[in-house]
């Protein structure tokens, strides 16, 4: 599984940022974003940003990495996740979310037209 890690931008390089979050401080690359400034919040897998995101993306995503990381703890894990887990969904939530479509909407249409009886 791959996860990107949220960090802020203390310091620019040509390039690289120095970022600063749950990873602790890391010199990161900048080339997928292009220019960034302090304060910007970057999305940050293997080292290197690979989109800006707002610091409410931040907080969520962080959210979630604490929840998951308490439960792989052995605790209770409280925390709010930044996504619906499918338990807590409706049916039409999880049609959704599989793809499927509802039948009350599911308009298919008559193909027998111009056949050849």
């Amino acid at each position: 599984m791959c996860l990107g890690i949220p960090m802020q931008v203390m310091a620019v390089e040509p390039g690289h940022a120095r970022c600063v979050g749950r990873l602790g401080l890391r010199r990161v690359r900048t080339a997928l974003v292009g220019d960034v400034a302090v304060g910007d919040w970057l999305l940050v897998f293997l080292d290197s940003a690979q989109e800006r995101i707002a610091v409410e993306r931040a907080q969520e995503i962080d959210a979630t990495l604490d929840l998951i990381e308490s439960v792989m703890q052995g605790e209770a894990g409280d925390g709010a996740a930044a996504f619906a887990l499918p338990s807590a969904m409706s049916s039409e939530q999880l049609r959704a979310l599989s793809g499927a479509r509802a039948e009350a909407n599911d308009t298919t249409q008559d193909n027998t037209q111009g056949e050849i009886a």
